[in-house]
């Protein structure tokens, strides 16, 4: 009964992209942008459960990745293409705009289960940062004061360049580090550590307008590190 755990872990997180997908089609951005952030816990669960359980299966993992594909790429392209219809975009090319981060999500996930190198770190942005990234301009305009983020969620120009980069960012292969700790020395930990630094004084600092923020630091200093590594 154990084993299947993890695959019904598995399945919160594609119920919840989903329920997410049909809030974002109504024009409720800010309860999809929650319903994300609950399939992100149920992703990392369902790993947690695998290896706590031992209950490994080529099932579990395809499922993975397609509770994924919804959750980190549909949901928030629904997303996109709410924000870009709402502020005015034509159906058309706002449509277009928003497939490009469901598109480039599954090319993501597909290129990850055939890369074994992708176990300590990424090659390009992976599916969940790009789908917080989206959301955290929603959580930031929804519940701070921040005037700034509410401009950046109502500017046609800056949501679909947003989509642009990020589709972008999921499919070079730039390496981006992954947050997983296999042990607490800082060497090897550099990354992590500047950025759980940076994390708590903008925490600290913007409070719930700091979610954009977070997601720019860790895009640039995996950027940073990666041109720092290649002159080694």
């Amino acid at each position: 009964m154990t084993k299947h755990v993890p695959n019904f872990i598995t399945l919160l997180n594609l119920l919840s992209g989903f329920a997410a997908t049909v809030l974002a089609s109504k024009g409720y951005n800010e309860y999809a942008a929650l319903l994300i952030i609950a399939g992100g816990l149920f992703d990392f669960c369902d790993g947690f459960a695998a290896r706590l359980l031992k209950s490994y299966s080529d099932i579990g993992k395809e499922l993975d990745s397609l509770a994924d594909v919804v959750t980190f790429g549909i949901a928030p392209g629904a997303i996109v293409l709410n924000l870009l219809t709402g502020g005015g975009m034509a159906i058309v090319p706002a449509f277009i705009l928003a497939c490009l981060i469901p598109a480039a999500s599954a090319l993501r996930l597909a290129k990850f289960n055939n890369d074994a190198t992708q176990s300590t770190s990424f090659r390009g942005l992976a599916t969940p940062a790009s789908a917080f990234t989206v959301i955290s301009f929603v959580i930031a305009s929804e519940y701070s004061s921040c005037s700034v983020c509410d401009t950046l969620v109502q500017s046609l120009w800056f949501i679909g360049a947003l989509s642009v980069f990020l589709a972008v960012m999921m499919l070079v292969n730039t390496r981006m580090f992954s947050l997983k700790f296999s042990h607490l020395r800082w060497g090897g930990n550099e990354e992590r550590y500047l950025l759980a630094g940076i994390s708590l004084l903008l925490l600290a600092v913007f409070r719930l307008a700091s979610p954009p923020l977070i997601m720019a630091a860790y895009i640039v200093i995996s950027l940073v590190f990666t041109v720092i590594r290649s002159r080694q």
